[in-house]
């Protein structure tokens, strides 16, 4: 018996997943059947970051289940390995449920890891990781990645100097195992880091015919989150005393350059083009892995019948009934 489909919507961020998920699980309500959305963004993990991960509200969640929100202290570390088994568990018990599971986010890696499995790699180790940061503080992380580049130039040659993120568990990797992360990466896939193969994965992806539409979408968006306390919301994290700049939720687009403005190191007269400059460049890398993606169903998110033609689609798909003299917008 062929499974049924699962709908997956992604895109890059401010294209309208999320309103685009919450349409098509109101249609499904109207047809008789229940969706829950499983969240495949890697910020919204982290509780207390609300304002600058545009985190569904509390009216948003009480309408439709939502997993993985909210699961991780700021402190903490989420994988994309640890989302592969989380959302792929969570698939299986929302169909056991006879309910809907709809995958929806931004985080393309933790797609990858979902779908196609991921190579094994050692474990974190914190006291090497911490090494790093402190390190990292004192000379930046310019420096680092040109030790990268010494060690493990095919690495290097693939992050920004500023990645601080993966350039810090590229020479994690190595320091803890003296084996380069290019060398962990061309060894066979480890079974333990599978896909969830036996998912029959159909994928919306949300991509704009004009670039200019999303900058113009991130620009609002941005602008918007500064206007709904965004500075507030990560003054108030800055005082629990135990987060820094190196985490990677202190690393998430927006909150990395709200903190460096409170740390002193950019003027708040330039947070809010920093913040859209580094909003675009995530939507641009996003662009580039979708294009990586021949399977998806791509759907034009600045035309106005693009969100509409989705759900109907998706209901379709999936074999829903639509319900009578309901528009299909979101």
């Amino acid at each position: 018996m062929t499974p049924s489909p699962v709908v997956a919507i992604v895109g890059p961020t401010a294209s309208g997943k999320t309103a685009c998920a919450l349409a098509l699980a109101d249609h499904l309500a109207a047809s008789g059947e229940r969706a829950e959305i499983v969240s495949m963004d890697s910020a919204l993990v982290y509780r207390g970051l609300d304002i600058g991960t545009a985190k569904p509200g509390a009216a948003e969640r009480a309408a439709v289940p939502h997993h993985l929100i909210d699961i991780r202290e700021p402190t903490e570390v989420y994988s994309a390995a640890a989302f592969a088994q989380d959302a792929a568990r969570l698939v299986e018990q929302i169909q056991a449920r006879g309910a809907r599971p709809l995958v929806v986010g931004g985080t393309l890696l933790y797609w990858k890891a979902l779908t196609e499995g991921l190579h094994e790699l050692p474990a974190a180790d914190p006291a090497v990781r911490e090494a790093l940061a402190a390190e990292a503080r004192e000379r930046g992380w310019s420096a680092l990645h040109a030790e990268l580049a010494r060690i493990d130039p095919a690495t290097a040659a693939r992050l920004a100097p500023h990645d601080a993120q993966r350039v810090q568990r590229a020479l994690e990797v190595w320091r803890a195992t003296g084996k380069p992360l290019s060398a962990w990466h061309s060894a066979t896939k480890s079974v333990a880091a599978r896909g969830d193969s036996a998912v029959n994965y159909q994928v919306f992806s949300l991509e704009p015919r004009e670039r200019a539409w999303l900058h113009a979408r991130v620009a609002a968006r941005f602008g918007a989150m500064l206007d709904q306390g965004l500075v507030a919301e990560v003054e108030h994290l800055r005082a629990r005393g135990d987060l820094h700049a190196d985490l990677p939720s202190m690393r998430c687009v927006g909150y990395r350059q709200v903190w460096d403005t409170l740390e002193g190191r950019a003027p708040l007269s330039t947070l809010l083009d920093r913040g859209v400059a580094a909003t675009r460049q995530l939507a641009k890398r996003q662009l580039t892995w979708l294009r990586g993606m021949p399977d998806r169903q791509v759907l034009a998110c600045d035309d106005p019948q693009a969100p509409g033609q989705l759900v109907a689609r998706a209901l379709s798909l999936l074999g829903a009934r639509q319900g009578h003299n309901r528009a299909l917008t979101c």
